[in-house]
């Protein structure tokens, strides 16, 4: 992303609505236990729609409503791509005018027409404002260093809009169902928030880092189920790797899953549930972790996604106490990210 990674201060910006919003949505669940002492949710598809407000809010200032269009289109899009990858490629048959070519041209149209509207509507006061949209609509003035046309923001907009959603969505919903899983941690992480912020009390920018073991928690959740299960990175010229020599032009593949769960570097108990291993002062190889990818390519979008999930999981934890429901299957599943094949069924008290 040309704009380069959120500013701090951006961020810091961005808390408030990012604690509204998950309010408005822990509001309802609230209000399906009025009647009852617990009640069973799919958070996996409620914390999807939480992560949606959240990227419509501080991409364009808007809404889930007026965004939803646009990842149900994406949801459609991620669909036939799956299909694509799981069948043989021949070069070329992408311009074929089959059903399922001319289903991803309608998709692709009717997304960059939905982000041009909405840009559209939204671009006046979003560049007086803090949000995405309005960071890259100063870029794009005339004299701008980084001057970026209305199909290259169109473009931006897609990519946060669908890996925002998505990745942040599904870390909530793997960190949910540990605490679900891991009582003790539950209790610890609850313990954690209401000393910090209150029974009531939002979180906020002074706060947020005293929440050590959310962080925790959240960087064991990413660790067991990253966002990406692979990276891959193509050699722009011939490198020397320790004793490889390896040629401009081939692809190296990581298999993050893989590398995360590696006993030899996470120990005996690499496939547990341990969020201690990222305790203060303990310490691990770099480049044994990466959920969200390593060096001058790493996901720009990390720290909101970082952040959003703290404001989330702590402001869940202030409300709720949950168990993992006798509904729920542990099936995960990869699509273009590691999530629940059939959900994410809890059982949901209030505290």
């Amino acid at each position: 992303m040309k704009t380069g990674d959120i500013s701090d201060r951006t961020l810091l910006a961005w808390i408030p609505e990012i604690a509204a919003t998950t309010s408005s949505v822990l509001d309802k669940w609230e209000a399906q236990v009025e009647n009852h002492s617990e009640f069973e949710i799919d958070v996996h598809k409620g914390f999807h729609t939480l992560s949606g407000d959240v990227i419509s809010c501080v991409a364009f200032g808007s809404s889930y409503e007026e965004g939803k269009r646009i990842f149900e289109l994406q949801e459609e899009q991620m669909q036939l791509a799956i299909l694509a990858m799981r069948t043989v490629y021949i070069p070329g048959f992408r311009f074929v005018p089959t059903k399922k070519n001319r289903t991803r041209q309608r998709l692709n149209t009717e997304i960059q027409s939905s982000l041009r509207k909405l840009i559209e509507i939204n671009g006046t006061k979003c560049e007086d404002a803090k949000n995405l949209l309005g960071l890259m609509l100063s870029a794009s003035r005339a004299g701008s260093e980084f001057r970026m046309g209305i199909d290259e923001i169109i473009h931006e907009c897609k990519t946060f809009y669908f890996a925002g959603k998505e990745t942040t969505a599904n870390l909530l919903t793997w960190a949910t169902l540990l605490l679900a899983l891991h009582q003790d941690w539950q209790d610890k992480a609850r313990d954690e928030v209401l000393k910090v912020c209150g029974k009531n009390e939002r979180p906020n920018a002074e706060n947020l880092s005293n929440l050590k073991i959310v962080t925790m928690v959240l960087k064991e959740t990413l660790r067991l189920y990253p966002p990406a299960v692979f990276l891959n990175r193509t050699a722009t010229r011939d490198i020397k790797l320790g004793n490889l020599d390896i040629p401009a032009g081939t692809r190296l593949d990581f298999p993050v899953i893989e590398i995360h769960h590696d006993r030899d570097v996470w120990g005996t108990d690499a496939e547990e549930f341990n969020p201690l291993r990222f305790a203060d002062g303990k310490s691990y190889h770099l480049g044994a972790y990466l959920p969200f990818g390593i060096g001058p390519t790493i996901c720009v979008g990390q720290n909101l996604a970082m952040v959003e999930a703290k404001v989330a999981l702590a402001m869940t934890l202030q409300r709720f106490a949950f168990t993992v429901s006798p509904s729920y299957v542990h099936a995960p599943m990869l699509t273009f990210t590691l999530q629940p094949q059939y959900g994410a069924q809890v059982l949901v008290q209030k505290v």
